[in-house]
């Protein structure tokens, strides 16, 4: 009984086999040969310390060491928080007779995969940042007390003149009109903004109202602001922010029910975090002409997106101090500057030997500009380069040398350029996502193969399944097996069973080997 038993089993496995099995399937030597992916990202330059001016460079070591993150997270967060401290309140005229002047606003844009410590590494760079907003809420919650109750002896009195007045109508009406004139009620007291996190555009552009000097956006995720404004209807939003970039230019808004607003100076730094999947999506749909095709994703010039590689140090010790108030310091500096006057900035030159040199970097980076040999996403994010070079040398200068009479010199405008070199092999990387083929997902997909957890076959919905990073949807996973079959390491079968053909994928045994 055991044995007949034994042997139906034996019969309908062969049966079932023969019912799917599938045909024309390729026997190992018929396999192509295997070749490498295309590399999913091209290769960007390794942050190097001296970049960062002397009062911040251990600062921003120091944090990069104690969290095992790339320094270009930390580095670039304090420049852009740095650039927002000082708005528009100090400009630089790049040329020597032109009247052209540069607001050193920055825009930033982290990107990493989660959990590589970019938004951690953001929140420590911006403590100075949120130290001053803290502090300047104190401040104002007393100046508003006191006010509060200024205007309530105020009310109290032009009520008792009031009364009084009343007595003097008929025999001394001129004593009454006196009496009855309007009291000087004391300015409502109104904070300092120093950084705005989740706000609509027609409230950042009431708070711009009333520091018209500028203010730093911070974003954890910058995903969500860029699309939102892709939406129906956020026109008026996204034309705010490219203007806000300038950081000069005025705007009225005028809406029936808020009125009208006068905006003296709409001037924003901007910095956020996004993770590499959204981001090329966010390109991809830039550069095919959608709505974020604009220039608005050109303005983050300073863009890191560094490789994270996957050593790790257990570190357990206490900060920099030395290096930490140091750089405390020049925050508290560059918050308390002012400009020349209330409408007027101050206005800094580079000196003769950085002049020289501006001049020269210009010519040449004009003349690759005007080439015609780059990608246009990438001519346009360079373009923005005449403002960000002048704007680094700047800052730079306000942070080294802030008592030099408002002259850039050789060095801090050499460290600009340094930055320019850097920051100029993460903006190829960043439009590689619109000018190459995606390979992360078949590259995440390769690597589950080769470990043999999927076996000699599978398909898009079992993978799925399985949760894998880069690979959460079937769509997602047929295109990533799709690119491995144009290379030799898969191969598209269907299935042939009772009911609809699925789709398959047979691994190449060299795979496997």
């Amino acid at each position: 009984m055991d044995n007949a038993y034994e042997r139906g089993l034996e019969q309908l496995d062969e049966m079932w086999q023969e019912y799917t099995a599938i045909p024309n399937a390729a026997t190992p030597e018929e396999w192509p040969q295997t070749m490498p992916l295309p590399d999913a990202l091209p290769p960007v330059a390794p942050f190097d310390e001296m970049l960062l001016p002397d009062a911040l460079r251990g600062w921003v070591m120091d944090i990069a060491h104690r969290m095992q993150c790339p320094a270009d997270f930390p580095a670039a967060g304090a420049i852009v928080a740095l650039s927002s401290l000082i708005g528009a309140r100090a400009v630089v005229q790049p040329k020597e007779l032109d009247d052209w002047k540069v607001v050193p606003n920055l825009w930033g844009l982290i990107i990493g995969r989660p959990g590589v410590m970019k938004s951690p590494a953001l929140a420590e760079v911006l403590k100075p940042i949120n130290l001053l907003q803290g502090e300047e809420y104190e401040c104002w919650e007393h100046a508003h007390a006191n006010w509060e109750i200024d205007k309530k002896l105020a009310e109290m009195q032009t009520a008792s003149n009031e009364k009084k007045a009343k007595s003097y109508v008929s025999k001394d009406p001129q004593q009454a009109r006196k009496l009855l004139e309007p009291a000087d009620l004391p300015t409502e007291p109104i904070a300092r903004r120093f950084i705005v996190n989740d706000t609509s555009v027609e409230k950042l552009g009431e708070i711009l109202q009333a520091n018209p000097w500028g203010v730093l956006a911070y974003r954890d995720e910058l995903y969500g602001l860029l699309t939102d404004m892709d939406k129906s209807g956020q026109e008026g939003a996204r034309t705010f922010y490219l203007q806000a970039y300038d950081g000069d230019k005025d705007l009225t808004v005028d809406r029936i029910a808020r009125g009208t607003v006068r905006i003296p100076r709409v001037c924003v730094a901007m910095v956020g975090g996004i993770q590499p999947g959204r981001i090329q999506e966010y390109v991809r749909h830039a550069i095919a002409g959608g709505r974020g095709d604009d220039g608005l994703l050109q303005r983050f010039g300073m863009t890191v997106w560094p490789d994270v590689d996957g050593k790790f140090t257990h570190v357990d010790q206490c900060p920099d101090a030395a290096a930490k108030q140091s750089a405390y310091a020049v925050f508290d500096r560059l918050a308390a500057l002012k400009p020349e006057s209330e409408n007027k900035p101050q206005v800094w030159r580079f000196d003769s030997e950085a002049q020289n040199l501006f001049v020269n970097w210009r010519i040449e980076f004009e003349t690759q500009l005007k080439s015609g040999e780059l990608h246009p996403a990438l001519e346009s994010h360079f373009s923005k380069y005449r403002k960000l070079i002048p704007a680094l040398a700047l800052i730079f200068a306000l942070i080294d040398t802030p008592d030099s009479g408002k002259t850039i010199n050789l060095l801090q405008l050499s460290r600009a350029i340094m930055w320019a070199d850097y920051l100029e092999s993460h903006a190829i990387r960043l439009y590689s996502a619109a000018m190459m083929p995606e390979t992360s997902g078949a590259q995440s997909l390769l690597k589950k193969i080769r470990s043999g957890t999927l076996g000699a076959e599978f398909t898009p919905r079992q993978v799925a399944q399985k949760g894998w990073s880069g690979l959460p949807t079937p769509e997602a996973v047929t295109k990533a097996a799709d690119l491995l079959a144009e290379y030799g390491w898969v191969r598209r079968e269907v299935r042939k069973t009772g009911g609809r053909p699925s789709g398959l994928y047979l691994v190449n045994p060299a795979a496997l080997k």
